[in-house]
């Protein structure tokens, strides 16, 4: 019952500030930005532990299945122009899964981070299950991988639109790749809001980044670390 509430509850939080971000779309509004600092507030203050909210809101978590597989419909419809631009999509998520591991790698020799969270931060541009697997195998740690994914979407979606902007890119294929390369899932629903072809490349490129990642992270990691 108290897990229904807290689904009830995020639910609310959510569609509210949906609401709210459709009138002033600005960036610090954004709900997959305040609905969980809000969450995360209301937990320590009612000193709620996160197991007895998840117990209702992992609902939400399991229906990013059906979710998923839901990309189907626009990939189907967009099949074409996916097939027309195969190879410059291709070609721009290795580019741009090389250049997130290598980042990450320069981060963390910057931030002199030991060994075990070098690893963790080497996958952070991938959607979490797969990013959470990549970690385990260079020798991680999977709950924390899970937080710098977090991090590294909520950045990407935030700092998009601004990149876009300041780079003048227009095409809905580089914005999907974009997004899709770099912010994962969370990328994924912003490029959505500037097309349905965008969201379907940055669908694209997110699991395409996340099967080349899981390839060739092990081996990099040893190449670079």
């Amino acid at each position: 019952m108290i897990g229904m509430l807290f689904l009830i509850l995020t639910l609310v939080i959510y569609t509210g500030n949906k609401k709210l971000y459709t009138k002033i779309p600005k960036v610090y509004l954004s709900p997959l930005l305040v609905t969980p600092l809000v969450l995360v507030g209301i937990l320590l203050w009612a000193k709620i532990p996160y197991e007895t909210y998840n117990s209702g809101a992992k609902l939400l978590t399991d229906l990013l299945q059906p979710a998923t597989v839901a990309f189907a419909v626009p990939l189907y419809k967009h099949f074409k122009v996916l097939k027309k631009h195969a190879a410059e999509i291709v070609v721009s998520v290795i580019f741009g899964s090389v250049l997130a591991v290598l980042s990450s790698a320069a981060l963390a020799k910057w931030m002199h981070l030991s060994g075990q969270l070098v690893h963790s931060l080497v996958p952070r541009s991938i959607t979490t299950p797969i990013a959470m697997n990549v970690s385990q195998m260079i020798g991680g740690v999977p709950n924390m991988t899970a937080i710098f994914v977090i991090m590294t979407g909520l950045f990407g979606s935030m700092m998009g639109p601004s990149i876009l902007r300041l780079f003048r890119i227009e095409g809905e294929i580089a914005r999907g790749v974009l997004f899709g390369t770099s912010s994962h899932g969370t990328g994924t629903s912003k490029a959505f809001e500037f097309s349905s072809l965008s969201g379907t490349i940055s669908s694209i490129s997110m699991i395409l980044a996340a099967l080349f990642t899981l390839c060739f992270a092990p081996l990099l990691s040893s190449v670079l670390f």
